[in-house]
């Protein structure tokens, strides 16, 4: 039973191909939803026609053409029962003279000889086949047929039972749906008419749905939007409708965040400030160093949250050079004593929020410089992404605890810390930049020995 179920769960060969085949479907296919609305619209457009096209060609094509060539074929065989019935030459000559007038065929009749070899079958011609059947099945004498080329005239030869040899000149549209083409354009111009409508009409309706996607993504980054309004059908409306309603809420939850740490800003400021006149008033007893110290490492908490906070709810997007952060960040590292290389490759300029952009390099840059004596910065610009890697020769964060530091006061003990206060701020920080820009911030292992920190944002 066990064996059976197992068997069961196994893929099959069919299973397998049909996967396999679906998966090359996807990636040939385009990824776009104009492009695979315009498939929608061709591919049945382009099936109907070719079954049309057969089904006329196989049916009405050779239906007509079929009756046409055995027109043709009673005419020859009245023309040939005329010659065999009066074979003087005098007749022959009114038998040329009724089959030019009444029947629209040139004829001549040779004193003798032999058919000349048969000619190559064409491949697409119907008119070779069916005449070829029709006089077979009607005159029943050694024939030869001319169909090749583009000429208007079919040539038809012979051999009579005497030995002489009957020439036959007709019309090719005598036999022959010569005005099939007709049918074929009329049919590929509607179609294209219909497909240029199609395509004006989908591109009407896919312009609010990327007006929509590049409104959501400009929003992702911080980027303000004042032109955007609900247009297109009734779904893609109500969908920009309720992206504008998400955006409004998202933004008075900001508004409202930045003025409740504007009022705690306020209140702690004040016990703060009691605090330091208290401490101030107490004089300069050795007991009273550690209090100082705390009280200052509260100040600078607060005053580094509500910067940032006011910061992200205040500053447009605007050029950043990443040379210039280049050469502030060897100045500092100057100062400190630290060797740092850099590297810039693409665009020098980004469009990002210059303030909030360079704090959050400036806080991994700072924490590098902190521990370690070697740094590297390695800034990469492509036509969609900005990467920015700071790698260094510290002592590195553990695996384990990388995602952890980026949440909000978290304090290693034992390893390092981004924040300049050891308040834990300052990795929370440099992430919620970067996801604000529609980024990310991730931590790694270095291969000069210490942590990797990797930027990584939308241009």
């Amino acid at each position: 039973m066990r064996a059976s179920i197992d068997s069961l769960k196994r893929e099959s060969p069919a299973d397998g191909a049909w996967k396999r085949l679906a998966r090359w479907l996807r990636r040939r296919l385009p990824m776009g939803l104009y492009a695979r609305s315009l498939l929608i619209v061709v591919i049945p457009m382009v099936l109907l026609q070719s079954v049309v096209a057969f089904v006329f060609m196989e049916r009405h094509w050779q239906l007509v053409t079929q009756r046409l060539s055995a027109a043709v074929t009673n005419d020859i065989a009245a023309i040939v029962d005329l010659i065999t019935t009066f074979p003087e030459d005098g007749d022959i000559n009114e038998i040329v003279r009724i089959a030019r007038e009444q029947l629209d065929l040139n004829i001549s009749v040779d004193p003798g000889g032999e058919l000349p070899p048969p000619r190559p079958k064409p491949f697409f011609e119907i008119l070779d086949r069916i005449l070829s059947e029709e006089i077979s099945n009607q005159v029943r004498l050694p024939f030869w047929i001319d169909t090749v080329g583009n000429s208007k005239i079919v040539e038809i030869r012979l051999r009579l039972e005497d030995g002489r040899i009957l020439r036959i000149y007709a019309r090719r549209n005598q036999a022959y749906a010569s005005n099939t083409h007709i049918f074929l354009v009329w049919m590929v111009g509607a179609s294209l008419v219909l497909l240029t409508i199609a395509i004006l009409f989908l591109r009407g309706q896919i312009r609010p749905i990327l007006a929509l996607a590049n409104a959501a993504e400009s929003f992702g980054k911080g980027q303000k939007i004042d032109d955007f309004a609900p247009r297109g059908a009734d779904e893609i409306r109500r969908a920009g409708l309720a992206f504008i309603l998400m955006r409004e809420r998202i933004e008075r939850q900001i508004e409202q965040r930045t003025a409740m740490l504007t009022g705690v800003s306020h209140d702690l400021r004040t016990i703060l400030t009691r605090f330091k006149l208290q401490l101030a008033l107490a004089g300069d007893s050795p007991d009273l160093e550690n209090l100082n110290q705390d009280v200052e490492d509260m100040q600078n908490m607060l005053e580094g949250y509500l910067a940032f906070a006011r910061g992200e709810a205040e500053e447009d997007v605007g050029q950043l050079k990443l040379s210039d952060l280049m050469a502030r960040f060897t100045a500092e590292a100057e100062l400190y004593g630290k060797s740092l290389t850099t590297s810039i490759e693409g665009e020098d300029e980004i469009r990002v929020r210059p303030n909030a952009f360079t704090r959050l390099l400036a806080n991994l840059v700072s924490n590098a410089y902190r521990y370690a004596d070697t740094v590297h910065i390695d800034a990469r610009q492509s036509a969609k992404w900005l990467t920015v890697i700071v790698d260094d020769d510290g002592p590195g964060i553990p695996e384990a605890v990388r995602e952890h530091v980026f949440k909000p006061f978290f304090r290693l003990d034992e390893a390092r810390n981004l924040d300049s206060s050891g308040t834990g701020l300052g990795l929370a920080i440099a992430r919620d930049i970067a996801r604000s820009h529609g980024g990310n911030v991730t931590l790694g292992q270095s291969p000069l020995g210490g942590l990797r920190a990797t930027v990584r944002v939308p241009t």
